[in-house]
């Protein structure tokens, strides 16, 4: 069956905020409506969740990047900047819809009502952490709630997307899978890989590029020269919709759009919403080595969340005194997921073998023994 046409993303032309081309937006700069008709039909409720979730990734990641900086964890890639992007485009799934995240997906995880103590214990790497701490820090995952983990080799995460939702589409499930990647994975061969399979075999996907603009310390402009990441949805077969990062609203709207679509039938979509990453990419780098200081001080007066809580407060949805009620919750529930997580024991060692296969085969078994040896004696001689 037909899908939307997606005719309705593109920058009216009398909005005088959209420079940039072909930039779908709901909220203006100042937190106004550009237009009252693109208003999407959430509940407050959903308005002061979405807000909520929003605060909370900022309050984590604040206290996340303390605790590497004093070698408690070892890494963290922050988010601060792009929280539109990631909560926005994750409101439009349905707890049954599967995410492929990428690296400043965590977010996610939280909007769909993952324990903030689950999070963290998988930043340390404990007995409590999911994984039982098998994987690197922000490569977060968790089958209850259909959050695949991914991959440090770039871009892996697309082409199981696909193969997921093949699956769905196979199977008759009317599920979506929601794929994320940064404007750097466009480069890769996967890239183009699962956006050709999943064109071909019109699969209930949606490809989300957080393009913020650095691909570590290669900027845009040296990883292609089309005028857009959107515009190679073209070559596919799909939509290609290019949305104002930095809008929530604007992030959710095509997000909803393309993932209904997909659902009906209508096969896939690429999204690009263009923001920016104020910090570096990740906790091991420095960012100032290769970018000028007024370029980030110009995207942080764009602040998605100083953007979303002007709306809110036209809405008479938000008051100074509510939103410290707010941050105070979230910092009581930070402090107290660090101090659980920081108290609980390491995996044992038995889980290094375990969850390979249905039981330990005898060279796990073997391989362990031989581990054990050499933790007890110190030498493997």
């Amino acid at each position: 069956m037909d899908g939307p046409t997606f005719d309705r993303f593109v920058s009216p032309s009398e909005d005088p905020f959209a420079k940039e081309r072909g930039l779908f937006r709901v909220l203006r700069e100042d937190g106004s409506l550009l237009d009252k008709s693109l208003e999407p039909a959430l509940s407050d409720g959903d308005l002061k969740h979405l807000y909520r979730t929003m605060l909370l990734i900022r309050a984590l990641e604040g206290r996340m990047m303390l605790l590497q900086r004093q070698g408690r964890i070892g890494f963290y890639g922050v988010t601060r900047g792009e929280e539109g992007a990631v909560v926005g485009t994750a409101f439009a799934l349905r707890p049954e819809d599967w995410v492929f995240p990428a690296l400043r997906q965590g977010g996610v995880l939280l909007l769909r009502g993952w324990p903030l103590e689950k999070y963290v214990a998988h930043m340390f790497g404990n007995s409590l952490a999911v994984e039982k701490g098998r994987s690197m820090p922000m490569h977060f995952s968790d089958r209850a709630l259909n959050h695949v983990a991914w991959s440090s080799s770039m871009t892996t995460q697309l082409p199981h997307a696909v193969g997921m939702a093949y699956g769905a589409k196979v199977k008759g499930d009317k599920v979506v899978a929601m794929a994320y990647l940064g404007d750097g994975a466009t480069s890769e061969g996967d890239f183009h890989h699962a956006l050709n399979f999943a064109g071909v075999w019109k699969v209930p996907a949606v490809f989300v590029c957080q393009n913020n603009q650095w691909a570590i310390s290669v900027p845009l402009a040296k990883q292609t020269v089309s005028e857009t990441i959107a515009v190679k949805a073209a070559a596919y077969g799909m939509p290609g919709v290019r949305v104002d990062g930095n809008d929530v609203l604007a992030c959710y709207a095509a997000a909803k759009e393309a993932v209904d679509r997909a659902r009906g039938g209508g096969g896939p979509t690429l999204v690009e919403a263009l923001t920016y990453r104020i910090e570096g990419h990740s906790s091991s780098d420095d960012p100032t080595r290769y970018r000028e200081p007024s370029e980030v001080d110009a995207w942080k007066a764009r602040d998605p969340v100083e953007r979303f809580r002007r709306y809110l407060e036209a809405r008479g949805l938000w008051t100074r005194e509510w939103e410290e009620g707010v941050r105070a919750e979230h910092e009581a529930l930070v402090q107290q997921a660090v101090r659980k997580a920081e108290a609980a024991q390491s995996p044992p060692l038995e889980t290094l073998v375990e969850d390979v296969f249905e039981r330990p085969t005898p060279q796990h078994d073997e391989q362990l023994a031989h581990l054990r040896a050499i933790l007890r004696n110190g030498t493997d001689r």
